[in-house]
């Protein structure tokens, strides 16, 4: 465990679901409850006073990809960010995983419906992600961008981000959803055009916290279709008229975001910046092992890679015989908290979970044959 990270924290060690919600440290709790009490006495300097925080975390998050503040942008979620690609794409095919997770679905439904680009669905093989392969194979003269998850929801598959690059080459678009990844994981954020990511998961900044990084290419080829009045250039000046959009990645706001939550953006990035990246994707990584041990001593059958290359924060598994809703009441009873589906169960430990948390895991794999002959019988799914 990561101690001088873990102790800005006070999550319960079996709390194994970061991949669904990261709870937010004291720091980002603290920063938040100063900007409401400073908007409750507010003055004639407290709206330009709270409007700072959001220059502080868009500049760290900046650090954090590997570029600089006019190439990002706070949004309010990692969906806004793929909506504005995906719009401002004017024709062609976008390759995209059917597998992923629906938000990356959408916004490529609804450009095909408006009669922009159009999604090609990509099919990876079961337990597997986006490969260069995979990609090479789909390729035609039509295909202008590839949109792919950093590392996939179901089963923690990190993909190779410059690889992909290469795979597409120079002149087609990679956008890529890092939610599952950004702060934790350490990736070739510079090979894609387009970087989304929530704070609310593994960055642990809590909701309607977010960012875009924007390449060149994408500045100069994506339509800003969604530019509101504070993406446009002389936004103080409110003449009447139509204003341009900014050249940077300022086009991409829509509109003034919450002070609030950009204070507690600008803390959990600070927090993930000062400890880093490398520090924190080590301590999972450990974690991840100890539970993928765990699992496979109780007869656990793991879907995530094993791969270390391809290996993120993410342990999704079945207990054969076993439906996933008993082993969740198994595991809740020991207090630990998974992500539960109805096919599978999915372990995500951040830097601050304890080895206390595959301990508990243990006790509540070692249980479930005493426990089902208590509860009686288990669900008739499970048959």
């Amino acid at each position: 465990m990561l101690t001088s990270y873990a102790a800005h924290f006070d999550t319960p060690a079996g709390y194994l679901d970061f991949a669904r919600f990261g709870p937010p440290s004291r720091d980002a709790v603290t920063a938040t409850a100063r900007a409401m009490e400073d908007s409750a006495r507010a003055d004639h300097t407290t709206v330009d006073g709270l409007m700072r925080a959001e220059a502080l975390a868009r500049d760290t998050a900046a650090r954090l990809a590997g570029t600089d503040s006019r190439h990002t942008v706070l949004l309010p979620n990692a969906s806004t960010g793929l909506f504005h690609a995906a719009l401002g794409i004017r024709e062609g095919v976008v390759l995209a995983p059917c597998s992923d997770f629906p938000a990356n679905h959408y916004p490529w439904r609804r450009t095909a419906d408006l009669g922009r680009a159009t999604p090609r669905w990509l099919a990876p093989v079961p337990g597997g992600g986006v490969t260069p392969e995979l990609v090479r194979a789909a390729l035609a003269d039509d295909v202008v961008a590839l949109s792919v998850s950093a590392v996939d929801f179901r089963t923690g598959f990190r993909a190779d981000l410059a690889a992909l690059r290469e795979a597409i080459g120079p002149d087609r678009l990679l956008i890529v959803d890092a939610i599952q990844a950004f702060g934790v994981t350490a990736m070739d954020w510079d090979a894609a055009d387009v970087v989304v990511a929530g704070g609310q998961k593994w960055l642990r900044a809590g909701w309607a916290t977010g960012f875009a990084a924007l390449s060149d290419r994408a500045l100069e080829s994506l339509e800003p279709v969604l530019t509101g009045w504070t993406g446009v250039e002389d936004v103080g000046l409110f003449d009447g008229a139509e204003h341009p959009p900014a050249a940077d990645a300022r086009r991409w706001s829509i509109t003034n975001l919450s002070p609030v939550t950009a204070a507690a953006f600008a803390a959990a990035l600070d927090l993930v910046e000062r400890h880093t990246v490398t520090a924190i994707e080590a301590a999972i990584a450990t974690r991840i092992a100890e539970l993928t041990e765990t699992v496979e001593e109780h007869g656990g059958r793991v879907l995530s890679p094993t791969a270390p290359a391809h290996r993120a924060g993410i342990l999704s598994f079945t207990m054969p015989d076993h439906d996933p809703s008993v082993v969740a009441k198994a595991l809740h009873a020991e207090g630990v908290t998974p992500t539960v589906r109805a096919d599978s169960l999915r372990l995500s430990p951040h830097a601050s979970t304890p080895p206390e948390a595959s301990e508990r895991v243990a006790a509540a794999l070692s249980s479930l044959g005493n426990r089902i002959r208590h509860w009686g019988t288990e669900p008739t799914s499970a048959r």
